[in-house]
């Protein structure tokens, strides 16, 4: 494109790279000049590790929801948690100097450290919503508490996060309700999606030695004390759609170790292939 073209730009010439993205980092202004504790940094990086998982999951619905309005929507949802994956990747990486595309693009399965819930395969609709509630209901109990955490930095992204998660929530929920009253299959649907997902919702809740060091500062809260938060929304919801609450087989989890399911391979090599094929790379 010519100058003359650019003067004729009735977008301006806004130039991306005079942008401090730094500036966008939720949290950023908290914690401007903090560097994350070793403990902290592996609890930020499990967080941003789930965040990110689950928006590479819901990108995937585009152009595939069963209406443009869901393919906006999820799609919306997706770009709140990359937002929340950015902020929370950013800070973990304060303490050994790497990026947020680091961390993104750079660490092998065995690296990562979500929860088995958030890459699971997005199946039908119905599973995708079911996935969506646990993931939501969790979400909100974890941010709700986590913005009274010590760590300034952390409590800003999660004063934050939790506005939208409040968001993701309510958008599982009216589809839940939706789906449980709709017709004889939608309902059928959604009542194997929820026993589906409901094996994964355990492993959210799991204390461990991480968290209890960072719990006895005052930096993060224990998992397990986010259950009955959890419980009330879910049961709520369940209860006003007519469905059961699942029961039964819990799966093992393993993915704050870094052990994980057949599915995060494919998914990553998805997400990473082309910062791996083209290293530094920009436009």
């Amino acid at each position: 494109m010519s100058h003359a073209d650019l003067e004729d730009d009735v977008h301006g010439d806004v130039t991306v790279d005079a942008l401090d993205l730094a500036e966008e980092y939720t949290g950023a202004a908290a914690g401007a000049g903090a560097q994350a504790s070793a403990d902290v940094s592996a609890y930020a990086m499990r967080l941003g590790d789930d965040a990110l998982v689950l928006a590479q999951r819901l990108g995937m619905w585009i152009t595939r929801a069963p209406e443009l309005e869901e393919d906006i929507a999820l799609g919306n949802i997706g770009l709140d948690l990359i937002g929340h994956a950015r902020s929370l990747l950013h800070y973990a990486g304060t303490f050994d100097g790497r990026s947020e595309d680091d961390l993104a693009y750079w660490r092998d399965e065995p690296e990562w450290r979500n929860a088995w819930l958030f890459e699971q395969p997005n199946g039908d609709f119905a599973l995708t919503i079911a996935r969506q509630l646990v993931a939501s209901a969790y979400l909100v109990e974890l941010y709700r508490a986590l913005a009274d955490s010590n760590d300034a930095t952390l409590a800003a992204i999660a004063e934050k996060a939790q506005k939208e998660v409040d968001y993701h929530l309510d958008h599982a929920v009216q589809w839940v309700l939706r789906l449980a009253g709709g017709t004889e299959y939608s309902r059928g649907r959604m009542i194997v999606g929820l026993a589906d997902t409901w094996p994964y919702a355990d492993e959210l809740f799991r204390d461990d030695p991480l968290v209890e060091r960072l719990a006895a500062q005052g930096d993060a809260p224990l998992p397990s004390t986010l259950v009955p938060g959890f419980d009330r929304t879910v049961d709520a919801v369940l209860a006003e759609a007519g469905l059961d609450r699942p029961t039964g087989f819990v799966a093992a989890g393993g993915g704050r170790e870094g052990r994980h399911t057949e599915h995060l391979g494919p998914l990553l090599a998805e997400m990473q292939v082309l910062a791996r094929q083209h290293p530094g790379a920009s436009w």
